[in-house]
Order: C-alpha cells, then structure tokens, then sequence
C-alpha cells in the first residue's frame, strides 16, 4: 500500500523487491519471470481485499441488484463502494510468496512424472525467479 512505513505495513518491504525483480525482468524480456512476478505480487493483492461481508459490517451499502438509471449495479455517492484494504503482516506476505513457491515446484513434479518436462521446467524457473528475487542483497536503505 503506498505511502505506508514499514511499521505500518511490514510486508512492504517483500512487495518492493517483487515490483524491483518484475521491472528488471520486463527490462531483459525475461516474460517467465515476469509472469511469476505479477503472478505473487497478485496473490498478495488478492489477499488484501476485503470479505463483502465484512464491508457490509463496516457501513458499506451493498451494491443494489438493479443499480441506477445509467449503470446496472452501481452506488452512489463519493466513495460509497469503497472499502479500506486489510494490512498484511510480514509473516502473511511470507507464506503467501512461500505458498506460490511451493505450489508452482509441486505443479512441476505432477508434470515431470507425466512427461511434460518443458512445463515442469517452466514452472521451476518461475519458482527460481520469485526466490531470487527476495534473496537479493538489499541496499542499506531499502526495508526488509
């Protein structure tokens, strides 16, 4: 989440080096890399969004059935469909990159013992790709 410290958003330092690791990749062409990239910096997305239930709960109207005169589904309002996105902690950011990981290595065995060895091998360059990326030394300014 933008503008946020560290303090107040511990998993930023993870999403920085993805977004630095999917620019450089997309920067050499390397497109099995930067599919693998957007792929966990989506699945820490995805995390963050809010249960409609829970918007419900904070005051949100839910979206009307019939919506207006000009768009089906819609709310009115200044931010009336808008939500605050939940705060990952470090260690939810870490198992879901750690989550991606281990699905694309167990994908790759399913499709090695099936004989499909240039998608077993495609899956584990993305896996190599996204570790490298957080195994990167950092500069002393960067966060965590």
């Amino acid at each position: 989440m933008a503008g946020l410290s560290e303090e107040e958003n511990p998993g930023e330092g993870v999403r920085v080096r993805l977004r630095e690791a999917l620019r450089a990749a997309l920067k050499s062409r390397d497109m099995v890399a930067a599919s693998a990239l957007r792929s966990v910096l989506s699945a820490i997305g995805n995390a963050e969004a809010v249960d409609t239930s829970v918007a419900a709960a904070a005051g949100v109207a839910p979206v009307p059935v019939g919506g207006n005169q000009f768009f089906a589904g819609a709310v009115t309002g200044l931010g009336a469909g808008e939500v605050a996105r939940q705060a990952l902690s470090a260690a939810d950011v870490d198992r879901i990159v750690a989550d991606e990981v281990s699905e694309r290595e167990h994908a790759a065995r399913t499709y090695e013992e099936r004989g499909h060895l240039d998608r077993a091998e495609r899956l584990r360059a993305e896996a190599r790709a996204i570790t490298s990326a957080l195994a990167r030394p950092r500069l002393p300014d960067q966060p965590c």
